[in-house]
């Protein structure tokens, strides 16, 4: 199978090649220099010349807080430059997988949330990654939509490598404690992603590390199993961090559409962890 993926200077783009050219597939992986998302011209030569069986669309604007100041830029790069994608794949019949994000719902109640609620952004960067969604929705029949969550991975920075780096400095911490989700290890996605490629088994997916946490939890893992016990961890709520953006205070998501298609559930994002803080150490 040829299998084009985008992003591959992010977390999850770098582990998705690395994935797929270990079970033998053919890989062409882009980032910005090779096909700049946003020109459609660019776009359309780069995935004619490639003629590859799927797109995985890993390349996105993720800079939450800066979106908010930069409304017009998240939405050529999320939403222009998902189309730009889609329409390509649409004229030669190939699979896509966009990859969508937790914060397209409002983050109410405490219910995890179904494939198929109504979304409900409160933030530019949920906004754009939901108006990517519908360009996909719109253009394609051949498509996968995988919505994810506080990802962490070893090509770039995350919550891990922020948090590990601020204890060694400071010595302490403050961490919210009132927005629950799940982590996902993009070595893990990789996994479902390279299985999910391969079938057709078409449609919205939640996908991530199984368990919920906050981030004050997922914090004192961190420092526990890096053996920073000195580090102190003091829990906040999110109106004494203030943010540019909204985060959603639910990001529980339900996995029952993965688990109904047949797919496998990713490992618990504690034994995520343990393997990534082990990967780091190598």
């Amino acid at each position: 199978m040829k299998v084009l993926v985008t992003g591959i200077g992010g977390q999850l783009g770098h582990d998705v090649v690395r994935e797929l050219e270990q079970r033998g597939h053919e890989v062409v992986g882009v980032g910005r220099d090779e096909m700049d998302i946003t020109d459609a011209e660019k776009v359309g030569g780069v995935i004619r010349a490639c003629a590859p069986d799927a797109v995985i669309h890993c390349s996105a604007y993720t800079a939450v807080d800066r979106a908010e100041d930069e409304a017009d830029q998240c939405r050529k790069v999320n939403v222009e430059g998902t189309k730009n994608i889609a329409e390509v794949c649409a004229e030669l019949d190939c699979k896509m997988i966009y990859i969508s994000t937790d914060f397209v719902f409002s983050g109410e109640g405490e219910r995890p949330w179904e494939t198929d609620d109504a979304a409900g952004p409160i933030s530019v960067y949920g906004r754009t990654k939901y108006e990517g969604e519908a360009e996909v929705k719109s253009r394609l029949d051949k498509f996968f939509i995988v919505r994810i969550s506080w990802v962490f991975g070893k090509n770039g920075n995350n919550f891990v490598k922020t948090m590990l780096r601020i204890g060694k400095e400071n010595g302490a911490v403050k961490v919210v404690d009132d927005q629950i989700g799940s982590p996902t290890y993009t070595r893990d996605m990789a996994v479902l992603l390279a299985d999910m490629v391969q079938t057709e088994k078409y449609g919205v997916y939640h996908a991530s590390n199984e368990g919920f946490c906050s981030w004050y939890e997922f914090a004192k893992e961190i420092f526990r199993l890096a053996g920073m016990d000195e580090v102190s961890v003091t829990p906040i709520t999110s109106d004494q961090f203030p943010a540019k953006a909204k985060r959603p205070f639910n990001s529980r998501m339900s996995k029952e559409k993965l688990i109904k298609e047949g797919f496998n559930k990713l490992p618990s994002w504690q034994d995520a962890l343990i393997r990534y803080m082990q990967e780091l150490d190598r």
